[in-house]
């Protein structure tokens, strides 16, 4: 079921049709994730999960880049700002994230340099206006927005912006992909994948993934019509057991995807192992930035050692990412945890699963 009009999308007609279709396909219970977190907040705004039969569960991954940042580099960054002459620019989401014992939020309120921008070309922009100060940008993120890290520490060295450095704690889709169908307590019958990154990798992005475990995948757009073309696609290669690995959102996604994005990334970076929150160290999953940019890496620049940390106790934010539970099964949901008291990442987070389901009052 392959929407071939760019106006389709957005029809209401053709999404009917295909909640019919999957009310008629949909014979046995599967377990659908849908990666991204802002699939996750669109399924929740456009009522999605209750157009849907009984047969379909729709399960959240760890595609929200803030929720699987590590206990340890959430308090890496808390550090880092408490640093006399250093200003922290970041995205908005990690301001209110809760280290073990501050966020960046509580460290501005007490007197730290932390700004929110909304660019990492913003935060170079910021270092240029104050030459006085150390502007670190808190690299967090998927390959979306790993490519323009890389392209502000290009310009940087290109510039000789010298009080400009990245504390880097990006990670790769595909290694977690893997990381999820060797894990014990997680069954997942079908993916859709995520639009944004795959605009960056392309589908061929996941072959390797797909090869190795043959497990129906569709490549999401974010409007109603799109997830829904995605949720039937996957439906149709269940009930006829012909897995396959397919492009849903063309209007944006290629096969090769963007191989511009993707040099200069790696001409940057190099993939490492990094600790993802609820799954733990994935091998080579992680993006570090090579040798030859080292002085505008924060961890060398500053001596950063990222120490393991436990998560808040109570918190099943690890647990919800892997899909092994859903929010209202976290004891702290909506008591303990709410948007105005967050425990854990996944309730302070836009794309977090926690908050979708508080604010649409899911159960």
């Amino acid at each position: 079921m392959t929407i071939k009009h760019t106006q389709e999308y957005r029809d209401p007609a053709v999404s009917r049709q295909l909640v019919e279709h999957i009310a008629r396909r949909s014979t046995r219970a599967v377990r659908l994730m849908e990666v991204c977190g802002t699939h996750t907040m669109s399924i929740f705004r456009h009522g999605i999960r209750s157009l849907l039969p009984d047969t379909i569960r729709l399960l959240s991954g760890p595609g929200c880049p803030v929720c699987v940042t590590a206990q340890g580099e959430i308090d890496a960054f808390v550090a880092l700002a408490r640093e006399a002459q250093v200003t922290i620019a970041t995205f908005g989401d990690l301001m209110r994230v809760p280290g073990s014992h501050s966020s960046l939020q509580a460290e501005k309120a007490r007197g730290a340099d932390v700004r929110v921008v909304y660019s990492t070309l913003d935060a170079l922009s910021l270092a240029k206006a104050h030459p006085q100060r150390e502007v670190v940008f808190l690299g967090v993120g998927f390959e979306t927005t790993a490519p323009t890290v890389a392209a502000a520490i290009l310009t940087a060295q290109k510039e000789g912006v010298e009080n400009f450095s990245v504390l880097a704690a990006h990670k790769t889709v595909p290694p977690a992909l893997m990381a999820l169908m060797q894990a014990e307590d997680v069954r997942v019958d079908g993916f859709l994948l995520p639009g944004h990154v795959s605009v960056i990798i392309g589908m061929d992005g996941y072959q390797a993934f797909f090869q190795r475990y043959r497990v129906p995948c569709v490549v999401a757009g974010f409007e109603p019509t799109d997830l829904l073309t995605a949720i039937a696609m996957l439906v149709d290669q269940l009930q006829t057991g012909t897995p396959r690995l397919v492009n849903g959102y063309q209007r944006a996604v290629t096969g090769p995807g963007n191989a511009a994005a993707r040099a200069v990334m790696a001409q940057v970076f190099a993939p490492a192992d990094a600790h993802w929150r609820g799954i733990g160290v994935i091998p080579q999953s992680g993006l570090a930035i090579r040798p030859a940019f080292s002085r505008f890496d924060a961890r060398k620049r500053f001596d950063i050692q990222i120490e393991p940390a436990p998560e808040p106790k109570g918190c099943a934010c690890g647990e919800v990412l892997t899909g092994a539970k859903t929010p209202p099964q976290c004891a702290l949901f909506s008591k303990r945890c709410t948007p105005m008291t967050p425990v854990g990442p996944c309730m302070v987070s836009s794309e977090g699963t926690c908050a979708a389901y508080y604010r649409y009052d899911a159960s």
